[in-house]
C-alpha cells in the first residue's frame, strides 16, 4: 500500500514537472523583476488609451484600443463585410473560420453582456460555454484590463450590425473537440490582468503592455511550443504564421532589432518601410496598415523601448545582410538561369538589376530580410499573392504573380531572387510552394 502511494505521489509531481516545463516562463519573465497590482504603481497609467486622449469619449478610446488589437484583420474575410468574421485559419489538421464579432443580436456578439464579453477576451468562453481557440489570442488579451476590454465592446457594440454566419470549421478529430481546450487553458492561460514591473519605467511598461496584450506580438513572433502555446523561453526569436514568416524582433543584432536604430523600428511600425532592412507585408503588412500606423508616436516609442530589452535570440537560418548586387545583369549569380529569366522578365522593371528600386522605396530589395531568409518564405509569398499594402504608393504595390507562374517557376525566381539580393542562397522546392499557397487564406 505505501509503494502504492508513494508511486501516485511520484507519478503526481513528474506529471506536474512536465505541465510546468511545457507550460515555460510567462512572456515578462525575462526581466527577472517584481511584478505589482496596477493600482500600486505610482509613476503612471501604463493601461488605456495615450495620455493625449485623456479627454477623449469611450467609443473613441475603444475604438483606438481596438486598432491596437488588430481585430479588423482577423475577423474580416477578404472581400467581406469588416468584422463579420468569416476568415479562415488554415492548419495541417483543417479549417478554422473567424467569428462575426458585430452587434448583430443573431450572428454576432449582439447579446454578449459585459462579463460574457471579458469571459470572451480572457479566458477563451464563448456566451454559450463553449470554448474557443487560440486562434483568438485571448492568452494575451487576458492581459488586458477589464476596462480596456468593455471600452473594445463599447466600440464593437457601436457599429452596424451585419448578419452574417462564418463557415463551418472543419477540423480533424481530435482537433473539433471544443471541449478539450478546457484543459488547454488551465495550462497555457494564465487568466491574469496585466501586471507593471515597478524597476521598469512608465514608458516600458506601456510597451510591455502594448506589445504583450494588445498587439499580441508574441502570437506571430514567438515559436510555439509542444502543445501549440507560445514558447517564451524563445521569446521574440520568429516563427511561421499563416504561410508567412514572422522575424526575429528580439535585441539579437544580427538577425533581430539589436541592429536597428529606435527611429528605424518606429518608423517599420508606422509605416511599414525601412531602408536597408525592408518593408512588411503578409500579416506584418496588415499590422502596419490596420493597426501600428494608427497607433499615437508616443506608443510606437513605448513599443519599440519594450523590444529593446527582450534578450537576443540568433535565428540560425538567417543569413548576415549583403550589399547592392551589381548593376549589370551579366555579372553576380548566373547559375539559376530559369530564375533569372523569370526575374528579367517580370521583375527586373520595378526592382532593378542592383535590387535597389528606382520606382519605389517599398521595391527595394537589398537589405531587406526577405531576401535574407535561407527559408525565402516571404519572398514566394510575395511573388504568389503580391504585397496588399494601403499606402499612399498602394497603386506600386506589387501584384500577384501566383496565376502567372507554376510551382517551380515560382521557387525559381524565389532562390535566384535570394542569391542576387541576399547573402546566401535558398533552396526552395516546388513542394515547398505548394504548401505556402495551401496555408494562405485568399
Amino acid at each position: 500500500m505505501r509503494l502504492a502511494i508513494a508511486a501516485v505521489i511520484v507519478g503526481a509531481i513528474v506529471a506536474l514537472g512536465a505541465v510546468w516545463y511545457v507550460r515555460g516562463p510567462g512572456p515578462l519573465a525575462f526581466t527577472g523583476g517584481k511584478s505589482i497590482a496596477l493600482a500600486d504603481y505610482k509613476d503612471g497609467d501604463p493601461t488605456g488609451a495615450p495620455a493625449g486622449m485623456s479627454q477623449a469619449s469611450l467609443l473613441e478610446r475603444g475604438k483606438y484600443l481596438t486598432e491596437a488589437a488588430d481585430c479588423v484583420v482577423c475577423h474580416t474575410a477578404p472581400g467581406g463585410k469588416g468584422y463579420a468574421g468569416g476568415f479562415a485559419f488554415k492548419l495541417p489538421f483543417g479549417t478554422m473560420y473567424s467569428t462575426n464579432i458585430t452587434p448583430d443580436l443573431e450572428t454576432g456578439i449582439g447579446k454578449y453582456t459585459d462579463q460574457e464579453f471579458l469571459d470572451a477576451m480572457h479566458r477563451g468562453i464563448r456566451r454559450d460555454g463553449a470554448r474557443l481557440y487560440p486562434a483568438m489570442p485571448y492568452t494575451s488579451y487576458t492581459y488586458i484590463t477589464d476596462a480596456d476590454a468593455l471600452a473594445i465592446k463599447a466600440y464593437l457594440f457601436s457599429l452596424a450590425p451585419v448578419h452574417a454566419v462564418p463557415p463551418a470549421n472543419t477540423l480533424l478529430f481530435p482537433f473539433n473537440q471544443r471541449w478539450a481546450m478546457t484543459f488547454w487553458s488551465l495550462v497555457f492561460n494564465p487568466d491574469t490582468r496585466f501586471r507593471p514591473d515597478p524597476s521598469q519605467s512608465l514608458k516600458w511598461n506601456r510597451g510591455a503592455y502594448l506589445a504583450e496584450a494588445l498587439a499580441h506580438c508574441g502570437e506571430c513572433h514567438t515559436p510555439r511550443n509542444i502543445g501549440f502555446a507560445l514558447d517564451n523561453r524563445e521569446k521574440f526569436a520568429g516563427a511561421p504564421v499563416a504561410g508567412w514568416r514572422a522575424f526575429n524582433i528580439s535585441s539579437d543584432k544580427a538577425t533581430g532589432l539589436g541592429g536597428w536604430t529606435d527611429e528605424d523600428i518606429a518608423l517599420y511600425l508606422s509605416a511599414g518601410h525601412v531602408p536597408g532592412h525592408g518593408t512588411a507585408s503578409g500579416p506584418m503588412g496588415e499590422a502596419v496598415d490596420h493597426s501600428f500606423s494608427k497607433m499615437a508616436r508616443t506608443d510606437i516609442e513605448a513599443i519599440a523601448t519594450f523590444l529593446r530589452s527582450v534578450p537576443p535570440i540568433t535565428s540560425h537560418d538567417f543569413s548576415v545582410k549583403s550589399a547592392p548586387a551589381p548593376a549589370s545583369h551579366k555579372d553576380g549569380v548566373t547559375a539559376n538561369l530559369r530564375g533569372k529569366r523569370i526575374f528579367e522578365g517580370a521583375c527586373v522593371s520595378c526592382h532593378g538589376w542592383t535590387g535597389e528600386s528606382e520606382i519605389s522605396p517599398l521595391a527595394t530589395l537589398t537589405g531587406s530580410a526577405a531576401v535574407n531568409d535561407l527559408t525565402a518564405t516571404n519572398v514566394a509569398q510575395i511573388v504568389i499573392g503580391g504585397t496588399k499594402r494601403l499606402t499612399p504608393d498602394s497603386a506600386l504595390s506589387m501584384p500577384s504573380f501566383g496565376h502567372a507562374y507554376s510551382d517551380d517557376e515560382i521557387a525559381s525566381v524565389a532562390n535566384y531572387v535570394t542569391a542576387r539580393f541576399g547573402a546566401k542562397a535558398s533552396v526552395l522546392t516546388t513542394r515547398d510552394v505548394a504548401d505556402l499557397r495551401a496555408q494562405v487564406s485568399n
